[in-house]
This record gives structure tokens, C-alpha cells and sequence, in this order.
């Protein structure tokens, strides 16, 4: 019997995939994003639940998941527990379920290797577009990062999920990077621009811990269709959305 840790899921999400999903939450991350608006996801904790529970629970709501939904398996980061992720998604697959994973790519590439035969969609959160900016908000290496990133994109259908934060992710360096490196992936690889929000300092601060982003702004609407835009003018192919 296959069991992950797990921090929350929802059976009627909309914005974790195409279509109306069941998304499960599991716990555990080692990236430490200097923006996560779901820091009490990072430690492992003591919640297990089996695979035959989850797709249980996702059969008993099937009729809302297909034909153009699924189940997406986010964080926390899901490729900490492969064996689980692949268990859960070919089991899902032997009833026609779409799987999807919501990842940052921060995991050895074998823990990759376990999840690609059943996976049909990855996204892909990507936390800055240069090195720079990734040093300065994750305890992730850049170069692995881009690896992990070129190795799902050449095999999988992909999403790049941006967060756009003012002074971090949003000027033209990270900009110009990030075009020239969705040009450079293998496969057909769209782009998900996202704002920064700030909803998730109450947990932070009920957690005792120091934010450090207190005084970063979200950007505004107009903002964030504008690099949007910009994106989508040298990306002509690609489907650019926010």
C-alpha cells in the first residue's frame, strides 16, 4: 500500500490545470521560496493518506472530471514523493482521469523519471528566470532547475507558471531570460503569468517566522498584462496568458 504525506486538497479547483480538477496538496518542500504563500506545506509532517483513498475520493466526483478535467498533485513539492505521484496517477489513468503536476523541478532527476510514464500535464512553477533573481528567492540551484525543466518539456506537455514580483521577477533582464529560454525548450511549451500576491504573510507571521518580501507590492492589473504582452509579441507560437 502506497502513502504520502499531505497537507490539504479541494475537489472543485479551477485554476490547477485545464478543466474542474481534485487537487491534492502534499507537505514537504525544500526549496524555502522567499514568496510561498503556503510556507506550513514545508515541513513533512504527520497527515498520511493512501494512493486507493485518493482515487477513491476522485472516483466518487469522476462525472465533474471528465472529459476535461482531472486530478493535478501540487505542494509542498510533489516530486519529493514520487512513488506516491506515480502510483496515484497510473491508478487514475487505468479510468480515464488526466493527472497533472504542479512542480517547482527542485528533486533528482530519478524522482522525475518515476512520475513521467502516467503523466499527461505538467506545471511547471518557475521562480525567476535568471539566477540571480532564483538565488535571491529560493535555496534552489538555477542550473538544475533548467535541466529539470528541459528534461519534463521535451516529454511532457508543459506550462511555465511565472510569478511576476515587482523588483524581482519583472524587469527586462528576467524578461528577455525568460523568453530566450522558452525558446530554447524542447516541445510546445506555454507561459502562465501570474501576480504576486500577499495572502499568504498571516501564515508567516503566525508561523513566528520573518517575511522578507513585507514590503513588495502586488503588481497591478495593468502591470501584469503588460509583460504579459511583451512576452507574447517575440512568442508568437506560444500560448502567453495570465
Amino acid at each position: 500500500m502506497v502513502t504520502g504525506y499531505w497537507h490539504s486538497r479541494e475537489t472543485f479547483g479551477t485554476v490547477d490545470g485545464p478543466g474542474i480538477r481534485y487537487v491534492l496538496f502534499l507537505s514537504g518542500c525544500p526549496l524555502g521560496c522567499a514568496f510561498c504563500h503556503n510556507p506550513d506545506t514545508w515541513g513533512r509532517g504527520e497527515k498520511t493518506i493512501t494512493a486507493d483513498a485518493v482515487v477513491k475520493e476522485v472516483l466518487d466526483y469522476a462525472e465533474f472530471y471528465r472529459p476535461d478535467g482531472g486530478i493535478t498533485i501540487s505542494g509542498g513539492e510533489p516530486l519529493q514523493q514520487p512513488d506516491f505521484v506515480a502510483e496515484v496517477f497510473a491508478r487514475c489513468h487505468e479510468h480515464d482521469i488526466h493527472t497533472a503536476i504542479d512542480t517547482s523541478g527542485w528533486a533528482p532527476r530519478e524522482n522525475i523519471a518515476k512520475i513521467l510514464h502516467d503523466t499527461d500535464h505538467v506545471l511547471f512553477s518557475l521562480k525567476g528566470a535568471t539566477p540571480q533573481s532564483y538565488a535571491k528567492l529560493t535555496k534552489g540551484d538555477f542550473t538544475t532547475i533548467r535541466e529539470n525543466l528541459s528534461l519534463l518539456a521535451e516529454r511532457k506537455r508543459t506550462t511555465i507558471r511565472y510569478v511576476l514580483i515587482p523588483g524581482f521577477t519583472d524587469d527586462a533582464l528576467n524578461q528577455a531570460a525568460l523568453i530566450h529560454l522558452v525558446n530554447t525548450l524542447p516541445g510546445h511549451v506555454d507561459i502562465e503569468v501570474l501576480p504576486y500576491h500577499t495572502m499568504g504573510i498571516r501564515k508567516w507571521q503566525e508561523l513566528g517566522w520573518d517575511y522578507d518580501l513585507l514590503d513588495v507590492p502586488a503588481p497591478s492589473s495593468a502591470e501584469t498584462n503588460e509583460f504579459t504582452h511583451t512576452l507574447q509579441e517575440p512568442l508568437p507560437d506560444r500560448h502567453v496568458f495570465c
